[in-house]
């Protein structure tokens, strides 16, 4: 053993007490849970590989830290025991095989599995039927005694709904608060300038410990019901299964998660895992894995303990949505609007069950706000983001020797001065000729939403622009095949195809052109709104600002960005060039304009999301809007209906919350038969 691996040893024991210090007594984390969980991990490592480094004190030997002295301590009549976690179904059967050597047998067993609620322990003890305490975690064999806060949540039953109760009931189970709560809390803070809550599973902790109860009862807690132990049982009490104890919960009063499921064997519980790993999405509340507990009591109770965990149950983590990673690099891109975003490289960490090398840094703004620099320990976030972005900097890990990142003052493509105006906090290259910006451009031309240019991909017009055969979109409706040709790999056949593809585009419909112009704040729903208002350029060239801003769905932002777009001579010269190539600015002139098929839907304003069965989501848009509907990417209390597919995600949510009408696809399609 090396004195470095020593020097480690004791400089991870120490972080982690520090760590546990702040969480346990003070309320006040100082430390990532994923970042505390991959140094506890390599301090197990280590111990592990080198026994003699194990100290009594180490973090990896104890349950918890002690109580806070703001409560009274009470001791636990039976011990909140902590969970063995495995973070995948290869650890999940380790953990299976060493119970199952602890047995001496091979044979699997029934498991009941149980969502694993992100929030906070808490013990529940009723005396003849009565609650007389709630007390929080604390370090498993003493906690602290917040019954009058635990009598504000209405889910805990102040009476148990037996005729003849055991003398002493224990009861444990998760304090939440749900999603919805959580954000309107934040709603109210940020209104109020008050700091901002960090995320549910802090709230609810620090809700909890709250010494009014008012505000506790404020808060609206939620709880969910996991353990039951009768010290003295009674016939009616008498149980010989955990699935029996859920259920015996529930008939006693208590709110037991509905999501629970008896497995046969490990193959069960790992479809289980992959099927909540999605569908947990849509829950209201936060949940962060899967508890996992052998069904039969008599097998718990020949199995036991661990000094710190049951050797019958293990909490199978999820990938994490945030992970800690180090900050190798930041550059910094040009996009087709000419915003230059920056970028941070990333040592490679696993996220989300993605490798993840990159994240963006949005602008300077943020830069400065996060104070990030090359060398940082960061928490990268990935939910809802294709690339994910930083969240955090862990200062405390921060190298020694490191310097502020300044954004560049010229564009990186073309060298131009770039711009910052007053209303947003990004920079822009201003330059039209930039080949950054005019290879974003004609990118978004060719998309499928735009004009649907078959074959022309990214590298590509990397070649075209480079080649300087295309300066501007319209120069692509003067390509030959024989221009085609001279670039590198670009067959005859090839080319054809491509010139065969640029002609079919002059017939995409009026609305994907003007999408396929790409104003700043115009997405294809915006577009399709505006060109119904405006059924050719002639007509919106003429449209004040305030004409557009009057249209629902079109807001100040998003009218005043086409009306200055309109007003560029570039711009006016670009229409022109289509124009006269063939390209379609006119609804009356599009071949397709009798697909209304009928006014049933009319005045309906739909949102659409999640995977439907038949439909794509495109397929679900033409059939509402030809029935005289109308599609909004957001819901509002103006949306009339949200038809949801798999995975509807918060969309889903907000609609139960504003009271808005939620269909499945089969229902949108009686609609258009019986209105």
């Amino acid at each position: 053993m090396t004195p470095e691996i020593r020097t480690r040893t004791e400089q991870l024991r120490e972080q982690l007490q520090s760590a546990g210090y702040a969480y346990y007594v003070l309320d006040n984390p100082v430390m990532e849970d994923a970042v505390y969980d991959r140094l506890y991990r390599e301090l197990q490592d280590l111990e592990s590989q080198y026994p003699e480094l194990v100290t009594a004190d180490s973090p990896t030997q104890r349950v918890g830290e002690r109580p806070t002295a703001g409560f009274v301590s009470v001791k636990h009549n039976i011990s909140l025991y902590s969970l063995e976690n495995a973070f995948d179904m290869a650890e999940f059967a380790k953990w299976e095989a060493g119970w199952q050597r602890n047995m001496g047998s091979k044979e699997s067993a029934e498991y009941v599995c149980e969502l694993k609620i992100d929030g906070s322990a808490i013990a529940l003890t009723y005396e003849n039927g009565l609650l007389v305490r709630g007390a929080t975690r604390g370090d498993g064999d003493t906690g602290e005694d917040i019954t009058q806060n635990i009598k504000t949540i209405r889910s805990i039953p102040l009476k148990l709904k037996l005729e003849n109760p055991p003398p002493v009931v224990e009861v444990r189970g998760e304090a939440f608060l749900p999603i919805a709560v959580f954000d309107r809390l934040n709603q109210e803070r940020a209104t109020a300038g008050e700091q901002l809550l960090a995320n549910p599973r802090n709230a609810a902790a620090g809700t909890l410990r709250q010494l009014d109860p008012k505000m506790v009862a404020q808060r609206q807690l939620d709880f969910f019901a996991y353990t039951l132990q009768i010290p003295t049982t009674t016939p009616q009490t008498e149980l010989h299964s955990h699935l029996e104890s859920l259920e015996l919960l529930e008939r006693m009063g208590f709110k037991v998660n509905p999501h629970r499921e008896l497995c046969a064997d490990a193959a069960n519980v790992g479809a289980y895992y992959d099927r909540w790993n999605t569908e947990r999405l849509n829950l209201p509340y936060m949940t962060d894995g899967v508890v996992v507990k052998i069904n039969s009591f008599a097998l718990q109770q020949e199995l036991g303990f661990t000094n710190k965990f049951p050797r019958w149950a293990v909490a199978l983590k999820y990938p994490a949505e945030e992970a800690p990673t180090r900050v190798l690099d930041i550059s910094v891109n040009v996009g087709r609007t000419g915003a230059i975003t920056p970028l941070a490289h990333l040592e490679p960490v696993q996220l989300g069950g993605t490798t993840v090398q990159r994240a963006t840094l949005h602008n300077g703004d943020l830069i400065e706000q996060l104070d990030i620099r090359i060398g940082d320990t960061v928490i990268v976030c990935k939910a809802g983001e294709i690339i994910p972005k930083v969240v955090r900097v862990l200062t405390d890990l921060r190298p020694p020797g490191t310097s502020a990142f300044k954004m560049p003052s010229n564009c990186p493509v073309c060298d131009s001065s770039v711009t910052k105006s007053a209303s947003e906090a990004v920079l822009r290259c201003n330059n039209p000729s930039c080949a950054a910006i005019l290879k974003g451009t004609l990118v978004h031309w060719v998309s499928r939403d735009a004009l649907d240019i078959n074959g022309m991909g990214e590298k590509l017009i990397e070649q075209l622009v480079d080649s300087k055969l295309v300066d501007s979109v319209a120069d692509l409706y003067e390509l030959t095949i024989e221009k085609l040709m001279t670039l590198d790999r670009m067959g005859e056949k090839s080319a054809t195809k491509i010139v065969e593809g640029i002609a079919s585009s002059k017939s995409r419909p009026w609305s994907r052109v003007l999408y396929g112009l790409g104003i700043r704040q115009i997405g294809r729903n915006g577009s399709n709104i505006l060109t119904e208002r405006f059924p050719s350029i002639e007509l919106l060239l003429q449209a004040t600002t305030a004409d557009m801003e009057g249209i629902h769905d079109v807001g100040f932002e998003t009218a005043q960005s086409v009306s200055n777009w309109l007003k560029q001579p570039v711009n006016l010269e670009l229409i022109d060039r289509l124009k006269a190539a063939g390209l379609q600015f006119d609804r009356s002139l599009e071949a397709n304009l009798s697909s209304v098929i009928s006014s049933i839907l009319a005045d309906k304003t739909f949102v659409i999301t999640g995977t439907l069965p038949t439909l794509k989501r495109d397929e679900a848009k033409d059939l509402i809007e030809s029935h005289g509907g109308k599609v909004s990417d957001s819901i509002s209390t103006k949306t009339h209906y949200l038809v949801a597919g798999e995975k509807a995600g918060s969309k889903l949510a907000k609609a139960e919350k504003l009271g808005v009408k939620v269909i499945s696809e089969a229902e949108l399609l009686e609609l258009l038969t019986s209105g």
